[in-house]
């Protein structure tokens, strides 16, 4: 700071002293606070070869203030604007009363016992030009603000810290204590919102404060609902859900608002291992989206799911050989609101005695694509395929790999497409992750004699069985409808989830892949008619993608139950996901 800008601030000390004396209790302009001794004495040291009336004073509780004064309160108020003016001081100084400061460090050997403000010298006044408006008159002094915050109970004091913290101006710890941080952050919400930085919040700027912070949470209806049945108490947006029907380990609770939102609470009995296996089954649920955070603990989950339209959210928990949590699911795009019920709901969860009985509610409808009462995430399109090498490369229909957001081989094993033939309609999938076969395909070489039996090996219902099946038929001719030699027509009814699979002789090799039920020339298939591509058409398609066709000239035939096991070994279930 220059000679000049202090001769100034000194000039307009004496003309503001004289204004009124009607406060003559000294006040300071607190400036910085700093966790030690050390690092407070270096900064009083810095701070005295720049400005006036420096001092500093122990807080308390490992904390030491850097303080100007003692002066009148107008005084501090101007010295206070004027300093922040010049950027000589922090933004957030404040004005504090002497009872807030204890032992005195710095000037080295004073003693601050009381005594009256500084009476600046005899210099002439220079005049600060006034700002634009001036803030808000308080609706409480100092002292009743101090008296009305006495009242407050921790949790009200933990309330105000963390609405301190949504509005961006405290980042320390939620411990209902009012330190300096604390009081430096509300000096700061009270300077950002035109009020004299105090540090004290009255009771009217409290109530401004906690009107804002809960504002978003406005028409919600946000309150503690208690379910004994599943031994969870917790807020609960009740205006947009309410209550639908136990399905363990659920609770239901449907939308009945403008908003789509749903929650579940989570109730059951068990271990690490339950914990872990309600982790990989929620995974599963069309509730939660496939991408998102998600982490499992050995008492606890977090998972999120995250899409363009919803955000899931998962917490569950593992006590005493209870496990309870919730799911929260909330439109996307609406954060803030989101996050404030989150907190809220976090924030009350409570456990109460018992857990969800596990014969409790269910509903009367039961599928296989429901868990609990939830739908089970599905592929937008499942065909079956064939391991051609032992690695786990498969080969499938094209159908099933067209704009897929991911290819699943068992539902288990991320794939890629390694190649396509699509004037044959067929495509080789590599798996993400090396896999090891308990089967691989080996093509027969001998051409087969129209009317031979033969078998295709499919999910013919999407996998719903957990395994493939066998459709068994004969070689009606070994081309196409219009004499294409890559096609052979099979008399043989299959089903859509066929597609891709392989044909197997009565020896098990396979003689081609089942093609999926696509009208010819315009006509719908009668029943019983399919199509197969050949083997010379596939291992033309797997030379090209870099695979080795394993052959065989050899005819066999073995008893059906071989066959069904040796095609179960072989075949896959090839699906597409959004």
């Amino acid at each position: 700071m220059t000679r000049f800008g202090i001769v100034l601030i000194l000039g307009i000390f004496m003309a503001v002293s004289a204004a009124s004396a009607q406060d003559t209790a000294p006040v300071w302009v607190q400036i910085e606070a700093q966790p030690n001794l050390t690092e407070a004495q270096a900064s009083a040291r810095r701070y005295a070869a720049a400005l006036p009336d420096v001092n500093g004073f122990s807080l308390g509780r490992g904390w030491y203030a850097i303080a100007l004064g003692p002066y009148q309160r107008d005084e501090a108020l101007r010295v206070l604007q004027v300093y922040r003016a010049e950027g000589v001081v922090p933004r957030d100084s404040y004005i504090a009363e002497s009872s807030a400061y204890q032992q005195q460090f710095w000037p080295i050997g004073a003693r601050f016992q009381g005594q009256p403000a500084i009476v600046a010298p005899d210099l002439p006044p220079v005049m600060v030009p006034e700002p634009a408006s001036e803030p808000e008159p308080a609706d409480e002094t100092l002292s009743e603000a101090r008296a009305s915050e006495s009242d407050l109970s921790s949790a009200q004091r933990a309330e105000l810290q963390i609405a301190l913290k949504w509005a961006g101006v405290y980042d320390g710890a939620i411990d209902a204590a009012f330190g300096p941080g604390t009081r430096n952050s509300m000096a700061k919400w009270q300077q950002a919102n035109g009020y004299q930085p105090t540090g004290v919040l009255t009771t009217a700027q409290r109530a401004t404060l906690l009107g804002r912070y809960n504002a978003v949470l406005e028409g919600l209806g946000v309150e503690i609902m208690r379910d004994n049945g599943a031994g969870i108490a917790l807020k609960l947006p009740t205006a947009i859900v309410e209550f639908d029907h136990y399905e363990p380990p659920f609770v239901h609770f449907k939308t009945i608002g403008d908003i789509d939102a749903r929650v579940l609470l989570i109730s059951l009995q068990g271990d690490r291992t339950t914990l872990a296996g309600l982790y990989d089954v929620m995974q599963t649920l069309a509730i939660v989206p496939e991408t998102g955070p998600r982490s499992l603990e050995s008492d606890s989950f977090t998972l999120i799911g995250e899409s363009a339209l919803s955000i899931s959210h998962s917490q569950v928990w593992l006590r005493d050989g209870q496990i309870k949590g919730f799911t929260l699911l909330w439109p996307a795009g609406d954060e803030e609101r989101r996050k404030r019920l989150l907190s809220e709901m976090q924030t009350s969860f409570a456990w109460l005695p018992g857990t969800l009985d596990p014969a409790e509610g269910g509903s009367a409808a039961q599928r296989i694509n429901l868990i609990a009462g939830l739908e089970v995430r599905q592929p937008k399109l499942s065909r079956s395929g064939f391991f051609v090498d032992e690695t786990g490369a498969v080969l499938t229909t094209s159908e099933v790999v067209q704009a897929c957001g991911r290819i699943t081989i068992d539902e288990a094993y991320e794939a890629d497409i390694a190649f396509t033939d699509p004037s044959l309609g067929v495509s080789v999938l590599r798996p993400r992750t090396s896999l090891a076969p308990r089967s691989v395909a080996i093509f027969q070489d001998q051409t087969p004699r129209i009317m031979s039996d033969v078998a295709v090996a499919g999910y013919s219902y999407g996998g719903l069985l957990g395994a493939p099946t066998l459709t068994f038929g004969q070689i009606s001719d070994l081309r196409g409808l219009n004499g294409e030699t890559h096609l052979k027509r099979l008399a043989l009814s299959a089903l859509d989830g066929d597609a891709g699979g392989p044909v197997l002789d009565r020896g098990g090799a396979v003689l081609g892949m089942l093609l999926p039920r696509h009208q010819q020339d315009g006509r719908a298939l009668p029943d019983g008619v399919s199509f197969a591509a050949t083997n010379g058409a596939l291992q033309g398609v797997l030379n090209q993608s870099g695979v080795s066709a394993r052959t065989t000239s050899e005819i066999g035939q073995i008893a059906a139950e071989t066959l069904t096991d040796r095609a179960g070994a072989l075949t896959v279930l090839v699906s597409c996901w959004e």
